[in-house]
């Protein structure tokens, strides 16, 4: 079943052409990567799903339904989460506090509930506590709770950005260059923590440089140059494709 149904997008900035005309389907349950070389057009695809750009033409239906012209905070509330190619946390807020923020997109407790600490303010409140402390655990970052985001390696602020992610209790998430910046070690971690992440029914879109982490934890892949959609497919039969070896991979053919 497909999820989330992009067709037709395109996006240009004065008079360069960042997407264009790319379309892709991605299905419920799946893991996809998004590839292309540095300026291809992919993190602004990304923006454009959650509603940081608004697409000069196309359509981006997510459960069947319009994400087209709707804010960035109605997104999340339909079921989009994110992370960011640079990372973006509260760095001087403690890790639990950072990853509380995604649940805000789930509250429903008004002023008067918040102001007055109402019963239900109260449970929504440790209920969020006790889903952000539940993706702490799930990243392997439960110990750090308390501690500040700053004082954080930089690959554990990239596992903090994924439990914020996960607070909010997407249906899909999409995480922009996850592996940048780590080590190997790092890097193995993540592929079983995505690999986990599918395990509870989430769907993943991701843009990767690593191109054996796409080719391990990826079922389709889709391909970018100068803003358009160049190939598609699963991993054997993208590696295999002339224009993405001309354009991306860097291999001489046979």
């Amino acid at each position: 079943m497909s999820l989330l149904h992009v067709s037709g997008l395109s996006k240009s900035f004065g008079g360069l052409m960042a997407v264009n005309d790319v379309g892709f389907e991605l299905d419920e349950g799946t893991v996809m990567g998004m590839i292309g070389p540095n300026g291809a057009g992919k993190t602004t695809v990304f923006n454009l799903i959650t509603g940081n750009y608004r697409p000069d033409v196309g359509e981006i239906n997510f459960e069947e339904k319009s994400l087209v012209g709707m804010p960035t905070y109605k997104i999340v509330s339909r079921g989009i989460a994110r992370t960011f190619q640079t990372i973006r946390l509260f760095p001087n807020m403690p890790v639990i506090e950072n990853a509380l923020a995604g649940c805000h997109s789930r509250m429903r407790s008004g002023v008067f509930a918040s102001m007055f600490r109402t019963p239900n303010q109260r449970k929504e409140e440790q209920e969020n506590l006790d889903r952000a402390l539940k993706e702490l655990e799930f990243v392997g970052l439960a110990a750090q709770a308390e501690n500040k985001a700053k004082n954080l390696s930089y690959g554990n602020q990239r596992l903090l950005e994924i439990a914020r992610a996960l607070a909010s209790e997407p249906r899909l998430i999409i995480l922009d260059e996850p592996a940048g910046g780590m080590n190997a070690q790092e890097t193995a971690d993540l592929v079983r923590l995505i690999g986990e992440i599918k395990g509870r029914g989430i769907t993943v879109l991701l843009i990767e440089h690593d191109m054996s982490l796409v080719m391990r934890i990826c079922e389709q892949i889709v391909v970018l140059e100068h803003g358009a959609l160049i190939a598609q497919g699963n991993p054997e039969e993208v590696q295999k494709n002339p224009r993405v070896v001309e354009a991306y991979l860097g291999m001489d053919e046979d």
